[in-house]
Formats: structure tokens, sequence, C-alpha cells
């Protein structure tokens, strides 16, 4: 059967009870298609290519029709134009050769006087548009875009898109006339003017700096329809056009991004828009995310950026769960940028790690219940330690809360870098094998605290034997024999596996050669030994074959059992998670020095060369359940962050502020062995405060460059709580090592390290910001330091 129009077809295929019937009567429609076609018969030929393009949409072949949908476009007759650009919008697309014919269709119609007919044209143009029809077209797109009519405006800045998507070398082609359509008073017009600017600016630096001057007009018209009362033409949810508000708002983030004029002329408004919003709503949410997301990437003042990161904190208490997701991953992101605003909704996101939706949790780094999110979390929590600990021991009593409550879910790098943190921090050796000994005897089933107990135990058992357990109130004595069956009881306890066995065996060996080991308890481990080189284990029998004839070589075997020297600092995966180096770096080591890749931190406040914390004690045992025997650590003394974006505010190169780092990063030589053949230069010498800098370089390390800042006063008058910090082009790098005292007396100097790593023979600039009490009263400087030699970095003396 034969359908003679759409409607019939739609029928027809409506009443077949089975899928086989429905592709039956499509095969039998599509050939009698087919053989309409070879008639040529073009009354016949708008019905055919409706219902094939009908049965298009359900799925089967209609690409024999493209033919047919071109001569449709040729046709004086609108309805057939408008069928024929529908055709070849869905059967054909850029990579079809056959849109090549289209091409003259399209210049026709462009230039038809019927705005309609040009309107289906634009329309396909900026659906189906290749890199060569985009150029053989552009010259009519952008004549177009004067046309008097707004309809066929809309449709040509659209157009004009498609261009510039496809032949970016294209833009510069619209961008006089793209400066006209943004002061067009049509919402239609201007939301597709300013995509179309968007997209131009994001693709050309050129279009960029040529719309900065469009600042003013954009600011009036985020004024004029926030300002505007009820239109009912644009109003959504009581709020005028917040499309175009939207797009507004990205490109101004855009035009205001690294420029202090472009972005001060935009402050106002964006107050005002964060404001006056209606955050009761989503679209007035969605319209302030754009406005924070704005302020932030802007050159906003420090004012306006707290602001916008209190819009976030208030997302954090909305009942909606993608408003709050929003307002974390937002906040991950800026955490870096101003530390001290957000820290004053950790409250609010510490609530949030008790919501029940997943995503949420997850924003946060934790999860609450799921164990295959635990091991992430883990990771997170050590690393942010590694990042921000206030000194050695926090770092280590926070990392051993993490082994006591989640020993199954942690890295095999986080335990690797923390018996490293142990073996470069001798003065805590005691202590912390004190601390693995006590949680050790209590718990057993947490894999890595045992893995870490057995070896830290294993290998400062001397230790432990002389002082004791240092970590109670009164030192608490401990035996060879307590040591020796506390670590004999893993090796048969049910949580026991090849790698724990291996641990223990290489522990015992070494307590077993250790002064403080009775000679009885040498030969149990010795026994425990010779019973294992029959193990059915391959890689313990052979530990325990190699350890049993350790006991028959004499001095030999006390020279191999003696203490591990520290580990070498090596380059991870997951980043070196240690006190010489930030985390994050992949880059090898050379000579105990690791320099921090471009994924070194540059946004951790400090005070006088040591992060700021903020702590809070039942975080973990919230987060795993249960409790901890663990002695929560030290809490610091809270630090008062200093605002370091400040350090941008004037408009020089872009500069990226430097963490400190702990004593061993530099690996620098100490203030007395500096060459007396070195110069100093002075960078600082007001208020009786001088500040000198003294460059160091080597011809072995091209671009590394040693700095020691010396600070003296000049008077009788002392300078207390000296801040100083450093930033330095965004293409070096920079590295602080802590101040030796912030507090500068007459007739005395204090010192503090710092390294830039920049490009071989380029000239080392510092912007520098101090601030210091003096006779009572609070001084705070920023000055520019390029007083170095040029070429100071291509690495000679």
């Amino acid at each position: 059967m034969v359908y003679h129009n759409l409607k019939a077809l739609i029928k027809g295929i409506r009443a077949c009870k089975t899928v086989a019937d429905e592709r039956a009567l499509i095969k039998q429609e599509s050939a009698a298609i087919r053989a309409s076609f070879r008639e040529e018969d073009s009354y016949a030929r708008h019905n055919n290519v409706a219902k094939l393009l009908y049965i298009h949409m359900l799925g089967s072949e209609a690409h024999f029709g493209q033919m047919e949908c071109l001569k449709l476009v040729a046709s004086p007759r609108f309805g057939d134009k408008r069928l024929g650009y529908l055709g070849i919008m869905l059967l054909l697309d850029e990579s079809q050769e056959v849109l090549t014919l289209v091409t003259n269709s399209l210049k026709n119609d462009m230039n038809h006087s019927n705005m309609y007919a040009v309107g289906l044209a634009l329309c396909t143009f900026a659906d189906i548009a290749s890199e060569e029809m985009s150029r053989d077209l552009a010259n009519e797109i952008e004549k177009l875009l004067g046309s008097s009519n707004t309809y066929i405006r809309k449709k040509a800045a659209l157009c004009a898109l498609r261009v510039v998507r496809k032949v970016p070398d294209l833009a510069d082609h619209f961008v006089a006339k793209s400066k006209n359509l943004l002061a067009d008073r049509n919402h239609g017009v201007l939301l597709t003017a300013i995509t179309l600017v968007t997209e131009m600016c994001q693709i050309d630096q050129g279009c960029l700096d040529e719309f900065r001057n469009a600042v003013p007009l954009l600011v009036r018209h985020l004024k004029s329809l926030v300002t505007t009362g009820y239109s009912p033409e644009h109003d959504v949810s009581g709020i005028t056009d917040p499309f175009l508000q939207v797009k507004i708002l990205r490109l101004l983030r855009l035009l205001g991004r690294g420029d202090e004029k472009a972005s001060e002329t935009m402050n106002d408004i964006l107050a005002q828009v964060a404001t006056n919003t209606d955050s009761t709503k989503n679209v007035g949410n969605s319209i302030l995310y754009e406005t924070v997301m704005t302020v932030l990437e802007i050159e906003a003042d420090s004012g306006l950026r707290v602001m916008a990161i209190n819009i976030l904190g208030k997302f954090l208490s909305n009942r909606d769960n993608n408003i709050r997701y929003v307002a974390l991953n937002t906040l991950n992101k800026v955490v870096a940028i101003d530390t001290n605003a957000v820290l004053r909704h950790r409250n609010i996101i510490l609530d949030c790690l008790r919501d029940g939706d997943i995503s949420i949790t997850a924003r946060l780094g934790v999860v609450v219940a799921d164990d295959e999110f635990k091991l992430g979390m883990t990771t997170q929590i050590s690393l942010a330690a590694e990042r921000f600990a206030p000194n050695k021991r926090w770092h280590i009593d926070t990392v051993l809360r993490v082994l006591k409550l989640a020993g199954n879910f942690v890295r095999e790098e986080i335990l690797s870098a923390f018996i490293r943190l142990v073996a470069y921090t001798p003065e805590l050796q005691a202590y912390t094998a004190s601390k693995l000994y006590t949680s050790l005897r209590s718990d057993i089933s947490q894999e890595s605290l045992t893995l870490a107990a057995t070896w830290v135990v294993g290998e400062y058992s001397d230790v432990l034997l002389e002082g004791g357990l240092v970590d109670e109130d009164q030192p608490k004595s401990v035996t060879d024999a307590e040591i020796v069956d506390l670590l004999v009881s893993i090796l048969d306890s049910p949580y026991a596996n090849y790698l724990t066995r291996q641990f223990v065996l290489t522990a015992i060996t070494k307590v077993s050669s250790r002064r403080t080991t009775t000679t009885a308890q040498q030969e149990r481990i010795q026994n425990i030994l010779l019973s294992y080189t029959t193990s059915p284990e391959l890689e313990l029998q052979q530990r325990a074959v190699e350890f049993a004839s350790l006991f028959n070589l004499g001095d030999i075997r006390a020279g191999v059992l003696e203490r591990m020297p520290a580990p070498e600092l090596k380059a991870s995966v997951i980043g070196v998670v240690s006190e010489n180096k930030p985390v994050g770096s992949v880059l090898p080591s050379k000579d105990g020095d690791l320099i921090g890749s471009e994924d070194l931190p540059t946004g951790v406040p400090s005070v006088n060369g040591q992060p700021s914390v903020q702590t809070n004690d039942d975080l973990l045992k919230e987060i795993f359940g249960g409790s901890s025997s663990i002695a929560p650590a030290t809490q610091a003394p809270k630090s008062t962050i200093e605002d370091i974006i400040g350090l941008f505010n004037s408009p020089s190169p872009a500069a990226a502020p430097a963490p400190a780092q702990s004593p061993s990063l530099l690996g620098a030589s100490p203030p007395a062995t500096c060459s007396p053949r070195l110069t100093a230069y002075t960078a600082y010498d007001k208020n009786t405060l001088r500040i000198t800098l003294t460059p160091q370089t080597s011809p072995a390390r091209p671009g590394v460059v040693n700095i020691l800042a010396r600070f003296q006063v000049t008077a009788n008058d002392a300078v207390t709580g000296l801040n100083f910090q450093a930033a330095v082009p965004k293409s070096q790098q920079l590295q602080m090592l802590p101040m030796s005292n912030p507090d500068i007396h007459p007739g005395s100097v204090e010192t503090q390290q710092m390294r830039v790593m920049a490009p071989v023979g380029a000239n080392v600039r510092l912007r520098l910001r101090i601030s210091y009490s003096l006779a009572g009263r609070d001084v705070q400087d920023q000055v520019d330091f390029a007083g170095f030699p040029p070429g100071l970095a291509g690495g000679g003396s």
C-alpha cells in the first residue's frame, strides 16, 4: 500500500502491531518513494521528502533523498524551501561532498527579498557549515550582520559564530560589526552578539584587547537588566532575562582577567548584582554563581572577593544538593586564593560531611561510609597534612591517626613517605616508635599501621629499650621480650599476609642485632628464623635463610643489620610527602635538592614562613567510625593569614607567591659559610629596617639562584613581628625557608633563605611585601626589586 501523504504514513505505522510489521511497511514505503523520485514528479516530491524525513527520524535509512532536498531548496515556493532546508540539516553534515552543492543555494537565499527565506539559509548554514563553506560565505555573513532587520542580525550572528569556530583566522572580519551589535537594544541580538564576542575573545588575544573598550557598555546593559522592573517579555521567575545576564557576566570575566582598569570599571555593578539578585530561586542562584566566578577571575579588590566567597558559603546552606555541590566544587578551586575567607565557612563545610549525597562528600575529599572512596580520602588527608603541617610532630601525629583509623585504606606511596619522614626526623624517632608500639599493641588489624609500626619498632628498638615509651605521662620501660612477643604475635594473627610476615622477619632480625637485646631473645629470634627456612612461601623462605645465615658471620652481621640511613628522596606517582619538598612534583632528585614542578603549591598562606593550619580533632574519627587511643596532636597556634592577593594589585607581570618550606628544602649552606666575594644588594631601607639580598649561582645548576635575605635595624629601635613575603613572575618558581627570627634587635642580623628557579639567562625580579611593628605602630610596604645583574639565572657565579 502506498501512502499519499505524511499523515497517512504516520497513521499506517502506528497501526502496526509488531516491530516486524513496522519495518516491512517502512521498507515498502521507502521503495515507493525511490520510484517516485525517478519519475521526477515535482508535485509529489514535497510529500515524499516529508515522509522520508519521518522515516529518518524513526531510525531507517533516508540518505537517498539528499538530492531531492537540494531540488526543493531551488524551488521558488517558500514551503518547498523550508522542507528542503530541513532535509539538508537532517540528512547532511559537513563531512559529505554533496554539501558543496548547497553553497550556491545558500548564497542566493541569503540575498533573497523575503527575510524568512534569508532566515532559512542562515539557520542551515549555522547548523552544517564546513570550513570550506565558511570561507566561501564569510563575506555574505559579514554583510548580513549590518542588516536593519533584527531577525536577520540575530541569525547572522550565530552564523558568524560558526565561521569563527571553523576558521578562527576569519575572526577579524567580524570585529567592527560585532562592536555595533553590542550596542543593540534587542535582547535576542544582544544575546547572540555577546556569544559571538565571547568566542572571538577566547580564541584571539587581539580580539580580547579590541573589546576591552566595550566594558562600560556591557556594564550599562547589565545595570539596566538589574534595575529594570517587571518585564513580561523577558521575565523568568521575577528576574529580567537571566540568560542575557549570565552571558554578560561570562564576557566580563574574560575582559577583566589580568586587566585592572577593566576590572575596576565592573566592580560596582558586580557588587550590585550580588546584593540585589534574589537567592531564593534557582534562576537567581545561577546569576549569583556566575557573578562569583567573575569576581574570582578578574582583578577585583579583596572586599569583593570576600563577598563572593560568602555567597558560596550561603550556597552551602541551601537545601538543594545541586547548589551545594557547585559551591563545594568552586570553593575547592579558590581555597588557595583566599584561604582565610574560605576558613570562615569551615563549620558549614564540615557539616557537609554528614550529607547523604555521595557527590557532596566527595567534593570534600572524604567519604563517610563507602570503603571504595577511603583510599583516595586517606591520600588527600596525608597530602594536606604534609602541605599545611605547622611542625613535624603535628605531621607525624596526623599520619599516625590516619594509620590507626584507616590503615587498610592507605596507599603504598603514603606509607613510604611516612617512613622517610620518620627517618629524616631523628629528634622524634623515640616519640614515633613509642606511639606506634602502643598502637600496635591495641590493634594489629590495620595493615598499613602494622607495616609502619613493624618497620619503625624493628629499626629503633634500641631507642625504645633505652628510653622506654616516651609518649606516656611518665616514661614506661619496655623489655626486649615484650617487643619480640608483639612482633611474633603478628606472624600468627589472621590479619598477617606474606608482606607483613616479611616485614616482621626483617624487624626481629634487626632487634636481634641491637646491643640492648639479651642473649636469650637473640637465640629465640634465631630459632624463629630457622623455622621459616622451610616455609612454602618462596620469598619468606629466602629471606629467613638469608637472615639465619647472618647469625654465623660475627662482625659482618652487625654491619649488615645496623640502623639504615635515611632513605634517598625520590619522586613518586603521588608526589614526595616529606619535609624536604612540596607535594605534587615528579621531577627527579639531585643532591637532595628537589624543586617543585608546575604543580608546586602557589597559594599556601604563611606567616613568617610557617603555614597556617586549622584542625578538627574529631574529623577522622567521624569519617571512619570508632575511637582512637592516640592522643590528639598539639594544636598549632592560630595565625593571622595575610592576604597575599595584595601582592598583585599593581599592573606588572603576574606573579606567583611562594610557599614557605622546611629548613632541609634548599640544601644551602648556613649564612656564615657564604663566600665573601658575593655582592649584597639593598632591597629595602626604610624606618630603620634594612633588607639586603645576596644572590649566589653555580655553573653546574644554570637557572637556579640561591638568595640570602639579611634583616637588620640601623637605629636603637627593635623591629618586631616581621613578615617577609616574596613573589616572582609566573615563568619562575620561588621557594622560601622560614625566617631565623621575626624580631630584629639592634646589633643582630636575622636571615632567610630563598631559591629562585628561572629560565636560563632570565632576569630575576622579585615583588616584596614587608610588614612589621616599629615603636608600637604597624608598617606595611611593598616594593619591586630588579637590582640583580642582568642574566643572573645563566648559572655564573
